[in-house]
């Protein structure tokens, strides 16, 4: 499935928001570099990058949310990571290197993503040298994010997972279907569920 960019997606100065926010860029490079991302409109379930292809696009979240996962050898999904309005979502090592994808990334609700191809991506590394600057504060973003997940996640029970998530990331409880945040926390749908009814049981009590 070939993603098609649609002139009639509603724009928005949410990117420029995001960059003018960073500090890294001028006015004038924000203004620049803007015209390098196309929209992307996408609906419930359609990819934004398929695992086993070429990972050919970066995209800034405006409005929406993604899941990235890989199928392992039971055809089961593993959810790594979900990414909403004001993040990027890619593959980076994939994207830089011009290789498939490892991963899927998916829309899991309706979705406006301002995408850059690769080439504009080179040509814009070429003429606005504070790029580097976004890159490297995305990469570590995604590096810290992965930290997290395991300080957070790793070696606990369900319902201490889902304990952390109504706490920290009450987010992913109001958009994330039971079925992929029990992905993403490692356990089975059914100890998520039997999580939850002991966390709202005892809250109640």
């Amino acid at each position: 499935m070939k993603l098609k960019e649609r002139k009639n997606c509603p724009m928005t100065d949410i990117f420029k928001n995001y960059l003018s926010l960073t500090g890294i860029l001028s006015a004038e490079e924000i203004n620049f570099s803007a015209n390098f991302f196309k929209p992307i409109c996408l609906k419930k379930v359609d990819f934004f990058i398929r695992e086993g292809d070429t990972c050919r696009y970066v995209g800034f979240i405006v409005r929406g949310a993604v899941k990235a996962y890989a199928i392992d050898k039971e055809g089961k999904e593993n959810i790594t990571c979900f990414k909403f309005e004001n993040e990027f979502a890619t593959s980076f090592p994939e994207f830089v290197a011009q290789e498939k994808s490892r991963r899927s990334i998916r829309a899991i609700e309706d979705n406006i993503i301002y995408g850059i191809s690769y080439q504009d991506y080179l040509q814009l590394l070429g003429q606005v040298i504070s790029w580097n600057g976004i890159i490297k504060s995305v990469m570590e973003r995604e590096y810290s994010q992965k930290e997290l997940y395991l300080l957070n996640y790793n070696n606990k029970t369900a319902v201490d997972k889902y304990r952390h998530i109504l706490i920290n990331e009450p987010m992913l409880v109001r958009r994330i279907a039971t079925q992929d945040l029990a992905s993403y926390l490692g356990v089975t749908q059914r100890s998520l569920t039997r999580a939850k009814g002991q966390l709202h049981r005892h809250k109640e009590l």
